[in-house]
């Protein structure tokens, strides 16, 4: 393989969100996902899709994109300054998944490559991704199950690589004026580009081919307990910590938005329903005080 080889990494990511759009289908059982192709004035174009008020899935979003531009934007050259001002292409598949059934996780994943060129001098490229899960009610058997995917994910490429990006996602996906997780984490990984092209672009595959493995089992699990209203309005008022940090935040957004990209794909991972109370507590010794004292927090889960 080449280097610097985009148009490997454009065919796999267009498998990617094609695999997992199938999977989700399969899984859903009653909705299909609808196909919104794009182009970008400056450069570049994408295909989004949403899948609505499905049997499992009250929306569920999978995106991919292929821009580029003249200049990087602001969000992708905070941590390179020496890279401004160069030329960029970025391409990636995200998503964001939001169930029916309060007792189903929301789940995010990203993969996601980034090349900043300028003439006369070799392109400099960096990997990013991962994947993080947001309960509403906590099950450690789910919580070990999605970190042992994350684990095996990460093996192959060094004993250390899944405790430091474990790590990572427990402190990107933090809400700092809330003073908690946004859930219970995953992997998260940005600036990647310590091993040879190749090495990098196959923990980019590891991770992207690992996001189902790990969220089927446990929709699968808890797609049938049944709900009321007390855990529906629990759901749509905790759904409200995930719009925040999306919108304060997350770096994904702020790129799409400083490079032009387009608004409905972007904001594609809010939920369609959500809540906010103000100075919310829930009951002492309750499932829903459980989630916040023995979830959200930073634990090796892997330790059980």
């Amino acid at each position: 393989m080449p280097e610097v080889s985009t148009d490997a990494v454009k065919q796999y990511l267009l498998s990617l969100q094609d695999s997992i759009c199938g999977g989700l289908e399969l899984e859903d059982g009653g909705a299909r996902f609808l196909e919104d192709g794009w182009e970008r004035e400056e450069g570049g174009g994408g295909r989004s899709r949403v899948l609505a008020d499905g049997t499992v899935f009250e929306k569920a979003g999978v995106n991919f994109s292929h821009v580029t531009g003249a200049s990087l934007p602001p969000s992708a050259s905070a941590q390179r300054p020496e890279l401004a001002g160069r030329s960029f292409q970025a391409m990636g598949v995200s998503l964001v998944i939001h169930p029916h059934n309060p007792y189903v996780p929301t789940s995010h994943a990203n993969v996601r490559l980034f090349v900043a060129e300028k003439p006369g001098e070799e392109p400099v490229w960096w990997f990013g991704g991962g994947f993080d899960l947001t309960p509403y009610y906590g099950f450690e058997e789910d919580c070990v199950h999605w970190h042992q995917v994350a684990a095996d994910a990460c093996a192959p490429f060094g004993d250390e690589v899944y405790g430091r990006y474990k790590a990572w996602c427990d402190d990107y996906f933090y809400l700092k004026h809330r003073g908690e997780p946004r859930g219970i984490g995953g992997l998260f990984f940005d600036d990647l580009n310590e091993w040879d092209f190749k090495t990098c672009f196959g923990f980019m595959q590891a991770v992207g081919d690992a996001y189902l493995k790990a969220y089927l089992p446990i929709v699968q699990r808890r797609r049938e307990i049944e709900y009321g209203e007390r855990e529906r309005q629990f759901q749509l008022y905790r759904r409200g910590r995930y719009v925040e940090f999306n919108l304060v935040y997350d770096r994904g957004t702020l790129f799409g938005l400083q490079s032009d990209g387009r608004t409905e794909a972007i904001l594609m991972s809010l939920p369609p329903l959500v809540r906010w109370e103000y100075d919310y507590h829930p009951e002492p010794g309750s499932a829903e005080a459980k989630l916040t004292e023995e979830f959200l927090t930073s634990r090796d889960w892997l330790a059980q």
